[in-house]
């Protein structure tokens, strides 16, 4: 839970910056969405995967995904609009499809029902470790891109007068958002609302720049998922409640509180 909360805000606060868009978040790009329908294809089509399989697969889904947005907006150095505007359509598309499976009763579909729900019950200790161990390299491999971050929301002008190359700058961005959504949305399930909450608070708090606002949102991801997965897990004991509905409810709460109070 703490491993994809962390990748999750992570890749939150990368898709804000690059897109300059605050209410920009992983699962508008369609690619939580991308990763579910990878799962669900194992599931149904080689019951009894593994987790190497199952990490695979949402590897792949979350980068069919992420090709849609690539093919689709190359011609426009991926304005963020357009991106946007393409990744809620794939989410759309993805999740009726998921849901016209789900909604045919198949029996292996059902533990899907509560991992739709951004739930940790069946996350066994060597699907997260290899979640830990990627989200680790995955922000190993942003630390040196910060600058990126930090001048991409100045707009493309500025940005190119600076001597960013916006087209490329973007892509390998949205391709580094994509496997941390996909390492987190096979953890916690497509529900990635921290991923907009956390950069949000942190930069409420005043964490401006790009390295301090990653590095906010990874700890304050962390902690938001472990939270409410261990509320949903003790508040109405034995029965269990998702961690991401209640992750959901209480940061969603914070987050109104917050705003009114600014």
């Amino acid at each position: 839970a703490g491993a994809a909360g962390a990748m999750l805000a992570v890749a939150g606060t990368v898709i804000q910056r690059v897109s300059g868009n605050a209410m920009a978040s992983p699962e508008v790009l369609g690619i939580s969405a991308g990763t579910g329908l990878g799962v669900l294809a194992v599931v149904l089509l080689m019951p009894g995967a593994g987790v190497p399989v199952l990490l695979a697969a949402g590897m792949l889904g979350a980068l069919a995904s992420l090709a849609v947005l690539v093919g689709l907006n190359a011609r426009s150095d991926y304005e963020p609009e357009r991106v946007l505007l393409t990744g809620i359509s794939v989410l759309f598309l993805f999740d009726a499809v998921a849901k016209i499976v789900l909604a045919g009763g198949d029996p292996r579909t059902q533990q899907l029902l509560a991992w739709i729900s951004g739930t940790t019950y069946y996350v066994e200790l060597p699907l997260a470790l290899t979640v830990a161990v990627l989200g680790l390299v995955l922000f190993a491999l942003i630390r040196p891109l910060q600058v990126w971050l930090d001048l991409l929301p100045l707009g493309m002008p500025t940005a190119r007068s600076l001597g960013v190359n916006v087209g490329i700058s973007r892509l390998l961005l949205l391709v580094l958002v994509a496997l941390l959504t996909a390492g987190a949305t096979l953890v916690v399930g497509p529900l990635s609302f921290v991923g907009l909450l956390a950069p949000n608070l942190v930069r409420i708090m005043g964490l401006a720049r790009a390295r301090h606002q990653l590095a906010g949102s990874a700890v304050l991801g962390a902690l938001v998922m472990v939270m409410a997965d261990w509320v949903g897990r003790m508040l109405l004991f034995p029965s269990e409640i998702p961690a991401g509905i209640v992750a959901t409810l209480i940061g969603g709460s914070y987050f109104m509180w917050r705003l009114r109070r600014l």
